[in-house]
């Protein structure tokens, strides 16, 4: 089982207050069902510009030599980078992927994941992450990535900006 010393990142990124905390908590809690649902990702802990996911076992996410699929692992690399970077607004801001590298190091077979993210640098609508994911089991990594997305304040209808 990871320790918490796996999970010192968390303590370098200040902690959500107040509604931000309450609003961003909920991430994944959505009325409806979307991909991070199907495949089954838990919030575990935001913080400013700081995220910790869940991706539970099942064998459903296996693929056929018995290990986690690595497309479950990237959706895993790909959404826990979005608690971290919309804690920085009250609302949810509108956020696409503009490139995901991903770079696999180890194999999961029968254990939880936990995906940490985490933004590098911010720009105006160009905001740079990086992740990291390992076995619950025993803590070693089994991925890396680096993202890139556009990130857009919502119009005031909720619509997302054109373009």
């Amino acid at each position: 089982m990871p320790s918490p010393a796996d999970f010192e990142r968390a303590a370098s990124y200040p902690p959500l207050s107040g509604a931000r905390l309450a609003h961003w908590s909920r991430f994944g809690t959505w009325s409806e069902t979307f991909f991070p649902n199907v495949v089954g990702l838990v919030l575990e802990e935001v913080r400013t510009d700081y995220a910790r996911m869940r991706l539970p076992y099942r064998p459903e996410l296996r693929q056929p030599a018995g290990v986690v699929h690595g497309g479950a692992i990237t959706t895993l690399i790909d959404t826990v980078v979005v608690p971290a970077l919309a804690s920085a607004y009250d609302e949810v801001p509108f956020m696409v992927t503009i490139d995901l590298q991903v770079r696999f190091l180890n194999a999961a077979r029968e254990t939880d994941l936990i995906g940490e993210g985490w933004v590098t640098r911010r720009g105006r609508s160009v905001s740079f992450c990086q992740a990291e994911v390992r076995r619950a089991l025993d803590g070693d990594v089994v991925a890396e990535g680096w993202l890139v997305y556009k990130v857009s304040p919502q119009r005031r209808n909720g619509a997302p900006p054109d373009g």
